[in-house]
């Protein structure tokens, strides 16, 4: 049997399993489905997972090493898509729509934040990263700073990468709700067990190659949107003036007291945090560490950068839209209510069924091309640093590729029951970030370049960023406060604390570690074998 016909078979049992589920929706619900939609949605489901089977067929991978980092022979061509395919995700689309219209243009942060995020990656921790030949971005911890002290270190990545696959399978759940009629929670699962499938599947040359396919819908689809909705609006010119008109001094980029207030502060904490908190990420570094050699790994994450802010520009443009639009006045409520559901309104009501069902098409493939991505993220790091050092070290490459399919399951199928508590995306994407800014920046910043760093240092330096950061509360988790900073208002610290736990973090580490020297020696980096 031929790569392309093994491939076929089981997007066929796909499709056929999507048609029934389409003949129980028309026969026994009062659904109003979108049945156009729903066809396009099965046509493109199917064409991912064709892709990502093929892929699989193409590269079989046998070891850990080829489901993990894809032999490292991933050219730059491939890394860039599949980088930029990792970050533009459900949650960067619909999220960046959703601050657009409901807190104006100065508070879309996220998009410019992860952007810069990925050039200082590649201008700073990308060659280093590549020359040392890690299999993920814990490995120099461990080597720094023990393997269970990595291990510690891998909760709050875990739980980054968990977020980040929640925040955009949450995404397409609204997405598909509003444009199909469907149930949020049927569109959640539906999606989340095709991206495990593949993900388990294929490994990173099968996220790989169906990112290049994800990349082109969602370009496309966003594309088409764009002069439809703005004609509903009285073109580019007049939707600009009134948007502005309407936020004022919020319709810039730039901070200011006029436009933030009490939250200037508040703001900087945010962009710091997006612009370093998006580098201590997996999900980055195995497209980094997978490439075929150090410059390959620099140049591929200045341009996903590049390519991450140019794509943005179709979903403020769409927020844009739905904040200026004149909705009918149930349409108007619901919005208020869940500003989320900005980008898909906007598909389903201001452009033809055609475009919006191509609209749809974009948005599921930008979230099947993250939520792959990060969930082979986090079952890599599970298995290579945690259950291989601590549970079973002598395990063979070969069981450990096993191992690392397994957790994508089990990874997979927790982000996917996160994703159906939690229903604000803008929240649990800043939240991916966040923890891994306070935590886990410092700790990779002195591994990677402070030789003096050790265990000591990193326990204390984790015992102090962890402190001063959960002291301050967390509103999405329910976390209340507990340290009395300064600038509390509405239950909120506006005082930049995260920026101070992530400093005072690095700092203890720098400091510690070298009151520790005797008892606790530094030890050097080397190559992974």
């Amino acid at each position: 049997m031929t790569k392309r016909h093994a491939s076929f078979r089981p997007t066929l049992i796909l499709l056929a399993f999507l048609s029934l589920i389409g003949l129980y929706l028309y026969f026994f619900t009062d659904k109003d489905v979108f049945w156009g939609g729903f066809i396009a949605m099965m046509v493109f489901y199917g064409l991912i997972f064709y892709f990502g089977n093929y892929a699989a067929n193409l590269r079989q991978a046998k070891n850990a090493t080829d489901v993990i980092l894809a032999g490292r022979s991933i050219p730059l061509w491939i890394a860039v898509f599949t980088m930029s395919a990792t970050w533009i995700g459900g949650g960067y689309i619909n999220g960046t729509a959703q601050a657009t219209k409901e807190s104006g243009l100065v508070w879309v942060q996220a998009p410019w934040g992860y952007a810069m995020s990925l050039i200082i990656g590649g201008l700073f921790f990308a060659k280093i990263m590549r020359r040392y030949e890690f299999k993920t971005m814990l490995d120099p911890l461990a080597q720094r700073y023990g393997k269970r002290m990595a291990a510690v270190l891998f909760l709050p990545a875990l739980s980054g990468e968990i977020f980040w696959t929640s925040a955009i399978l949450t995404a397409l759940g609204t997405t598909f709700g509003t444009i199909l009629g469907l149930e949020a929670q049927e569109a959640i699962v539906l999606s989340a067990v095709i991206a495990i499938a593949y993900t388990a599947i294929g490994g990173l040359w099968a996220v790989a190659l169906t990112d290049i396919v994800q990349m082109i819908l969602l370009f496309v689809g966003l594309i088409l949107v764009i002069p439809f909705a703005l004609e509903m609006t009285g073109g580019l010119s007049e939707t600009w003036s009134a948007y502005v008109e309407k936020k004022g001094a919020a319709a810039t980029l730039l901070p200011s007291k006029e436009a933030l207030g009490s939250y200037y502060w508040n703001w900087w904490d945010y962009a710091l945090l997006l612009m370093f908190g998006g580098i201590p990420w997996q999900v980055y570094f195995q497209r980094v560490l997978s490439s075929k050699d150090e410059n390959t790994a620099r140049n591929l994450s200045i341009m996903a950068g590049v390519i991450c802010l140019i794509a943005a520009i179709p979903a403020v443009l769409i927020g844009v839209i739905g904040d200026v639009h004149a909705w009918d006045a149930v349409q108007q409520a619901e919005l208020d209510k869940t500003p989320a559901l900005t980008l898909p309104y906007v598909m389903r009501y201001m452009t033809p069924s055609i475009v919006a069902t191509i609209g749809l098409g974009a948005i599921a493939a930008a979230v099947m091309s993250s939520a792959d991505s990060s969930i082979l993220s986090a079952s890599s790091m599970a298995s290579w640093n945690v259950y291989r050092p601590l549970v079973k070290p002598n395990i063979t490459s070969e069981n450990l590729a096993k191992i690392i399919k397994r957790c994508v399951w089990i990874i997979g199928i927790a982000a996917t029951i996160l994703a159906l508590k939690i229903e604000s995306i803008y929240a649990l994407w800043f939240l991916c970030s966040d923890f891994v800014y306070c935590l886990l920046f410092p700790q990779l910043v002195t591994a990677l370049f402070d030789k003096k760093a050790n265990m000591y240092g990193s326990i204390a330096g984790f015992i102090i960023a962890f402190i001063l950061r959960f002291g301050g509360g967390d509103a999405t988790l329910g976390i209340p406060i507990t340290i009395p900073y300064p600038m509390i208002e509405n239950g909120v610290v506006l005082f930049p604390f995260r920026t101070l736990a992530m400093l005072s973090g690095l700092l203890t580490i720098i400091i510690v570690s070298r009151l520790t020297q005797k008892a606790c020696p530094p030890t050097k980096l080397q190559k992974e074998k």
